[in-house]
């Protein structure tokens, strides 16, 4: 990775917190970066590619920010 593209995709960054969210919490700090991560790497699909390649990474996962108790 060279230093250009990691300027980038920090400056990008940026801008999307600020323009997006205006606040982040440091307890969900690492979804916010999953997130952007994956925008970031899929760049250069179309939207709706990138729309039907999410929804076919959700399929028999839960969205939880706990863990479920047994028992």
């Amino acid at each position: 990775m060279h230093s250009n593209t990691v300027e980038g995709f920090f400056s990008q960054l940026k801008r999307s917190i600020d323009g997006t969210y205006h606040h982040v919490s440091v307890q969900h700090l690492h979804r916010y970066l999953a997130e952007f991560d994956y925008r970031y790497s899929t760049r250069k699909d179309k939207d709706g590619e990138r729309t039907m390649q999410a929804i076919r990474q959700t399929a028999g996962k839960r969205l939880t920010y706990k863990k479920p108790q047994k028992g």
